[in-house]
């Protein structure tokens, strides 16, 4: 969504550097430290258009790109999710497969516990909301690729294993994702005994969907870092280009989140509380997820960094992908979509707590020594 802007500041002579967790506001950047802010500012300001304007929301669903997917929907998400791939450090996933015990634990906790944990929040909290539910779990499908490279940085973690982490996730995405979202929306409910009557959903939809919005930018990221690093070189490319494209995947959710709320915001004023029950299992996801991981990494003996990495890779989620996927299959105006924007008001404020419990935990980590200076730009 954005990007770190300020690194670990120098002291002056004389004076004792302040510790990371004093630095954590400071190293954001002013769009990623209020990004809940601007979230519910892009909320209220679709809501107001749509009240403004009432055949406003006519007009902008009036030319569909794909099933469900207006134009300026279709845009918005597409630039949201380009930024964020060209960001991704693609020609390192050989670097972390070394460390067996890194590589195999992420991947399990990304596509086995991550999901497995959103599901039965999702079906624990929402019983009787079947479209917040789905939407919950296609969340817990949607693994990070973005905003985890921040909160890694604050965290002091592994910068380069998670970049890898990221890559492996993208290419995840591309392919268990479709085959995932089938499993947990028909296939196991099924197997529980859990009503699914209603949902209609498919592979081939789900699929199509992904291959459009996380399959496109992925292709246009890849070609722009291999292209920019060719011609000017992997330092002008991270920090020079990057930081001028960083913003611009801001700019497509509050978009997308504007647009989404013009069509849908009298439905979503009348029940308040909707939201409020959307948000409890995802604060009972990260929390779990979060601390589930980190413990595991110090279980293992990975050292503090790698397993900041690993808590927060497994923590966060790829609500850009959610979001698109959620639009796609189920449309705009869907209780799907309205889950998938709430996440990214949720988890920004909770994964900043716990950058802080983080730090606060690597001071009594057994290996943790002398802070590490957070490297250039990723």
């Amino acid at each position: 969504m954005g990007d770190v802007l300020a690194e670990h500041p120098v002291a002056p002579p004389g004076e004792p550097v302040p510790p990371p967790e004093a630095r954590v506001a400071a190293r954001l950047s002013v769009l990623d430290r209020f990004l809940p802010v601007w979230i519910l500012a892009a909320m209220a300001l679709g809501i107001g258009l749509g009240r403004a304007v009432p055949s406003l929301g006519q007009h902008l669903d009036a030319v569909q790109v794909t099933r469900g997917t207006s134009l300026p929907i279709f845009v918005g998400l597409l630039v949201m999710m380009y930024p964020v791939l060209a960001k991704v450090r693609y020609g390192h996933l050989g670097t972390v497969t070394r460390d067996r015990r890194m590589l195999v634990s992420s991947l399990v906790l990304n596509w086995l516990v991550g999901p497995a944990v959103m599901f039965a929040l999702a079906w624990l909290f929402l019983p009787d909301l079947p479209a917040y539910r789905t939407g919950l779990i296609i969340v817990g499908l949607a693994r990070c690729i973005a905003m985890v490279l921040i909160w890694n940085d604050l965290s002091c973690g592994d910068r380069e294993a998670a970049a890898v982490l990221v890559a492996l996730n993208s290419l995840f995405q591309i392919v268990a994702f479709a085959l995932l979202g089938f499993f947990y929306l028909r296939v196991l409910p099924g197997w529980l005994g859990l009503s699914t009557v209603g949902l209609r959903v498919s592979v081939g939809t789900i699929a199509e969907t992904v291959a459009i919005f996380l399959g496109v930018p992925l292709v246009a990221g890849f070609l722009t870092r291999v292209a920019g690093e060719h011609r000017r070189g992997r330092a002008w490319y991270e920090e020079r280009l990057l930081p001028r494209l960083g913003p611009f995947a801001l700019y497509g959710l509050l978009y997308t989140i504007v647009i989404l709320f013009v069509l849908q915001g009298r439905t979503i004023t009348a029940r308040p509380g909707d939201v409020a029950r959307i948000a409890l299992p995802l604060l009972c996801y990260f929390a779990v997820m979060w601390t589930g991981s980190f413990a595991l990494g110090r279980a293992l003996g990975l050292p503090y960094e790698r397993t900041a990495t690993l808590a927060f890779t497994a923590a966060g989620n790829n609500f850009e992908l959610a979001i698109a996927v959620c639009i796609g299959v189920f449309g705009v105006t869907s209780g799907e979509a309205l889950a998938g924007v709430v996440g990214p008001l949720i988890e920004v404020p909770v994964l900043v707590s716990l950058v802080y419990v983080s730090l606060w935990a690597r001071r009594r980590y057994p290996s943790a020594g002398a802070s590490p200076a957070v490297p250039s730009r990723a």
